[in-house]
C-alpha cells in the first residue's frame, strides 16, 4: 500500500486530503508545519509527498529542498495560492514533480498523486 504524506497548516484542507486519499487506498501521514513533515518523512519513508507552499515557519520551498536532499527521487506535489509564480518556478527547479493553485479541483489532485504513484 503507497503512503502519502500530507503538509498543510490548515486543519480543513489536511483533513479533506486525508479523507479522499485514504478512500483511493493510501496509508495517509498528515503534518501541519516542516518539522512534524521532516520527522514524518525519516520515520515513515512516504512514497509521495502533497506539500503546501505556505506555511508557517519552515515554508513549503524550504521542507521541498530538505526532503529532495534525504531523498531526490521522492515524487512532491506542491500546493499554491494563486499568484505564486515565482515560488512555482522555484519549486519546480527544485525538483517539484507537478503543483496545483488552491483552490484546487480534488478530482483532478486525486488523479495527479494517483499518475504519480499508482505503478
Amino acid at each position: 500500500m503507497k503512503q502519502l504524506l500530507i503538509v498543510d497548516d490548515q486543519q480543513g484542507i489536511r483533513l479533506l486530503l486525508n479523507e479522499v486519499f485514504k478512500r483511493e487506498g493510501y496509508t495517509t501521514f498528515l503534518a501541519a508545519n516542516g518539522i512534524e513533515a521532516l520527522e514524518l518523512a525519516e520515520k515513515v519513508k512516504p512514497d509521495g509527498v502533497l506539500l503546501d507552499m505556505k506555511i508557517p515557519g519552515m515554508d513549503g520551498i524550504e521542507i521541498l529542498k530538505r526532503l529532495k536532499m534525504r531523498t531526490p527521487d521522492m515524487p512532491i506535489l506542491m500546493m499554491t495560492a494563486y499568484g505564486e509564480l515565482d515560488l512555482i518556478k522555484e519549486a519546480m527547479d527544485l525538483g517539484a514533480s507537478h503543483y496545483f493553485t488552491k483552490p484546487f479541483d480534488i478530482y483532478e489532485l486525486r488523479d495527479a498523486v494517483n499518475g504519480m504513484l499508482k505503478d
